[in-house]
This record gives C-alpha cells, structure tokens and sequence, in this order.
C-alpha cells in the first residue's frame, strides 16, 4: 500500500467516525422518551415505542461500528494495517474504502 491509498483511506475513516458521531446524535434524540402528558393516543404511543425499539438498534450499531472505525484508526500506522488477520494477505483497497473497520478479506470473512 502506498502513502497516497493510506491517506485515502484514513480520510475515509475520518469522514465515517464524523457521519456515525452524527448518526449517533440523531438516534439519541429520537430514543428520548415521549411525556405521559404528551396527548398522543394510544396507537401512536404504541408505534412510537415499537419506532423506539428500532431506533435502538440501530443506535446500538452505529455505536459499535463507531468503536471499529477508531480502532481502524489508531490500527492505521501499525505495520500489519491492511493486512488480513486470518490469511495475512494485503486486504484490497478497494474493500477498505467501502468499510474501512474490516479486519479479513472477502475470502476470510465468510
């Protein structure tokens, strides 16, 4: 891998940690328990908190992919970056711009 495909990639990891940080927000905000007070009715009390539920989960993943994205990051001047942790082969660019946490090449991820 050379300098410029690096570079690429660490700017790519730093554009997904702000758009899941700001994801992450979003999902806050939407998880925010509605008021008994708020006069709602109960069948869209009902689907606000079946929409909670979801929202929760995805929360739960974008923070996850979160943590992955900065352990990529931190990962990013070891020698072995790039390199898969099963097969020890260099992980193709290609495969890296699309989900830069990925630790295994296509083959070793299955």
């Amino acid at each position: 891998m050379n300098k410029k495909e690096k570079y690429q990639i660490i700017q790519k990891i730093d554009d997904l940690i702000i758009e899941t940080k700001e994801k992450i927000k979003q999902y806050k905000d939407l998880t925010k328990p509605i008021s008994p007070e708020n006069a709602i009715g109960r069948v869209s009390r009902m689907d606000a908190i079946n929409n909670k539920s979801v929202v929760e989960a995805a929360l739960i993943e974008a923070e996850n992919k979160l943590n992955k994205l900065i352990r990529a990051k931190s990962m990013s001047q070891d020698m072995d970056f790039c390199i898969c942790k099963k097969c020890r082969k260099q992980i193709p660019i290609e495969r890296i711009l699309i989900k830069p946490e990925s630790q295994f090449c296509v083959n070793c991820a299955f």
